[in-house]
């Protein structure tokens, strides 16, 4: 047991560690090494999904050779015309054009094209088409497509990880029911609510706590998934909080236990916290797809140090960062286990509200120690004692998941009272 504990410090230490020491990079630009036939050519990294300072990039004057990383905001085909003036501008300042497997791209861009261009290359020594080249870097870089092509349209991997959330969700609480001998005709209807308090109160949960601005600005892109701030545009919900989502759970389940399972609302949150600590897990997988979510900027040469081309302008520089989706999934992902291992292996679902206790104090510290290496989402409207806002709302959670184990003890019931009769 100690050695556990030794490592569990080590594993801390070093999170803070480097945490305290976090990498600088000065103008947002990371190292690497370009392979061209063998030989190794030092290049500075940049990359940016602001249009502005991606045309305003070649006319800064740097000694080093440089290596631009393009992504899918920056040459969208409905976009194609100022596409084509930034590739000028490129060419321009004596860069050269590649795909993503780094072959010369010496043609014209074209709407059908203009999705090829990946990088940017301006070297002292111009590479050829026949040079085979290879990017090296100490750090990750995580820049997949968002999602999976089926014709004219596509299905993103943030969606699909929602539809395992909810998929996994009801075959889970399916097999919890049946452990109980509850009627599955109670199943439908906590689905449905579930769904309706995740969704609707997740994204007013974004909106309010770290996008309010959004009430006036684009007001039908809080409750629908479109943007019609630039134009109307698709977007899908884009913003969603899990501190809204887990208060307006909170209230709908509050209705489903007295209206329809007529059961003491800690009976059904022990079994929801089981289903949602899993869920969560995929919805923050869903952000690393995303590239949202990031963590803040850490030593290139650490294991965790992963680049985001695609992230958000919002977080900062584009350099090497904690992937704190991951973290925060990996913590959930256990909390899953935990939670599943002592309802099925002990007594403990009998005591209404101790899995539920357990499950909040547990998946809120996770939250809470994983925004230490997080950076902000959006502009951070509370901040107390140096916590950002992610931090001063999960300490609530935590307090009441201790409160809601002590008193927990006022309601337990037998193995017969807890099955739900016809």
């Amino acid at each position: 047991m100690s050695n556990l504990f030794f490592r569990i410090y080590l594993v801390l230490f070093a999170f803070i560690t480097q945490f305290a020491f976090a990498q600088d990079y000065p103008g947002g630009l990371s190292d690497g090494t370009l392979k061209v036939n063998g030989t190794s050519v030092p290049v500075k990294i940049y990359s940016t999904t602001e249009v502005i300072d991606l045309n305003a990039f070649p006319e800064k004057t740097t000694d080093s050779n440089v290596l631009v990383i393009f992504n899918e905001s920056n040459f969208e085909p409905a976009y194609f015309e100022s596409s084509i003036i930034t590739l000028a501008k490129y060419k321009t300042f004596k860069y050269q054009l590649f795909d993503k497997n780094f072959k010369l791209i010496e043609t014209p861009a074209t709407k059908d094209n203009i999705t090829a261009f990946k990088y940017a290359v301006k070297s002292a020594k111009p590479i050829t088409a026949s040079e085979s080249v290879t990017l090296e870097t100490p750090f990750k870089i995580w820049d997949p497509s968002k999602g999976i092509q089926l014709g004219p349209v596509t299905l993103h991997f943030y969606s699909l990880m929602f539809v395992f959330a909810f998929g996994f969700g009801y075959v889970l609480m399916l097999r919890i029911f049946k452990i109980d001998n509850v009627n599955q005709k109670y199943l439908e209807p906590l689905f449905t609510w579930t769904l309706i308090g995740t969704i609707l109160g997740a994204r007013l949960g974004h909106v309010i706590f770290y996008q309010p601005e959004l009430f006036k600005e684009d007001f039908w892109s809080v409750f629908l998934p479109i943007s019609t701030k630039n134009g109307f545009k698709f977007t899908g919900f884009s913003g969603l909080a899990s501190h809204g989502a887990t208060i307006a759970l909170i209230f709908t389940t509050l209705y489903y236990s007295f209206k329809i399972i007529k059961k003491n609302p800690f009976w059904v949150y022990d079994r929801i916290g089981i289903v949602v600590a899993l869920g969560g897990a995929f919805v923050r997988i869903g952000n690393f797809f995303n590239s949202e979510i990031v963590g803040k900027a850490v030593d290139p040469n650490s294991p965790l140090a992963i680049l985001f081309p695609q992230q958000s302008s919002e977080y900062g520089p584009t350099v090497p960062r904690y992937p704190g989706q991951l973290l925060e999934a990996a913590g959930y992902f256990l909390l899953f286990i935990l939670l599943w291992v002592l309802y099925r292996k002990t007594n403990k679902k009998y005591q209404q509200g101790w899995l539920f206790g357990l499950f909040f104090i547990i998946l809120w510290a996770v939250r809470f120690f994983v925004e230490f290496l997080k950076e902000p989402q959006g502009d951070e409207f509370i901040q107390i004692g140096g916590l950002n806002t992610g931090q001063v709302l999960s300490i609530p959670f935590m307090i009441a998941g201790v409160v809601i184990m002590i008193i927990s003890k006022k309601f337990k019931i037998t193995q017969a009272e807890n099955e739900k009769p016809d």
